[in-house]
């Protein structure tokens, strides 16, 4: 059971950044665009989008990979991955919604390749972070003596005492 809302919090917490990146996307395209504010709210139904896609690549990605590690997983695996899910997203809607959102799918299959790519960067990122401050002294990973001056960038003899 824990395994399921482990996956469930994650889902959501991708859909809610995607959802907010996305968001900020239609913020910028609104103002360049010009839309008058009587119109459809671009942002909110960009932000929405992005969270229902976001949600469907969580998914996409816990069939598809399974167990792997992010510094397992290659970035333009993790795209098309990306892409894939914005297709299964998109596809119903544009078939539902007739000619007027046959563009739709396209758009939300490259803005999600460019968010897992992004999304996949951002946990390599934190991953690395969270191995730098577990290890902040040298000699907890377990070095020797002519290892250590490698890591810091050869700093002259070093002094175990």
């Amino acid at each position: 059971m824990r395994k399921w809302l482990r996956r469930i919090r994650g889902g959501v917490g991708i859909g809610l950044t995607w959802a907010m990146t996305w968001f900020s996307a239609g913020m910028v395209w609104r103002f360049i665009v010009g839309f008058p504010p009587g119109d459809v709210p671009f942002p909110l139904v960009f932000g929405a989008l992005g969270f229902l896609t976001g949600a469907t690549f969580s998914g996409v990605l816990g069939v598809v990979e399974g167990r792997r590690r992010f510094d397992q997983m290659s970035v333009p695996r993790f795209a098309a991955l990306g892409a894939v899910a914005g297709l299964l997203f998109s596809v119903p809607l544009a078939l539902t919604g007739g000619e007027f959102l046959v563009w739709l799918g396209p758009v939300v299959a490259l803005a999600g390749a460019v968010s897992a790519a992004g999304t996949l960067a951002l946990a390599r990122r934190a991953e690395e972070r969270e191995l730098l401050a577990a290890y902040e002294d040298p000699s907890d990973v377990g070095l020797n003596e002519d290892e250590t001056p490698q890591l810091l960038g050869d700093v002259g003899p070093v002094d175990r005492t």
